[in-house]
């Protein structure tokens, strides 16, 4: 199956070997998100509700680059340095799926790129 890589300068760019998403027949994957605004490249607030906001505005710009919307996404995963931001998190989160949220996984790790508190992946159902 062909695969096509999708880039937006609504996103940070990636900062490493890798792709800001791919599109694989009907599925969307984005690489993971953390609170860089993509035009300075800088960690956006130094909360978690603040930096959610910000991870979800750049998989926003990668989901309609490549086709798609948060309607659209069927799975994410989460990651958060401290499980204490667990409910935070997830207040902000809801706020973007206020119907029918995906499936998803929450984890925590030791630490994320650039210091950031959260981080989010997701795969979405594009339908043409």
């Amino acid at each position: 199956m062909e695969y096509k890589q999708i880039s937006t300068s609504d996103a940070p760019a990636a900062i490493g070997p890798y792709n800001q998403a791919i599109r694989c027949g009907q599925f969307l994957y984005t690489s993971g998100q953390i609170p860089l605004d993509p035009a300075t490249g800088e960690i956006v607030g130094s909360d978690v509700k603040t930096q959610t906001h910000r991870v979800f505005q750049n998989l926003q710009a990668l989901l309609q680059a490549g086709g798609a919307s948060l309607n659209s996404v069927i799975k994410t995963t989460v990651f958060l340095t401290s499980m204490g931001d667990f409910q935070a998190m997830n207040e902000v989160y809801a706020t973007y799926f206020p119907e029918v949220a995906p499936a998803r996984s929450t984890v925590a790790v030791v630490e994320l790129p650039r210091k950031s508190l959260v981080e989010i992946e997701c795969v979405a159902l594009i339908q043409d």
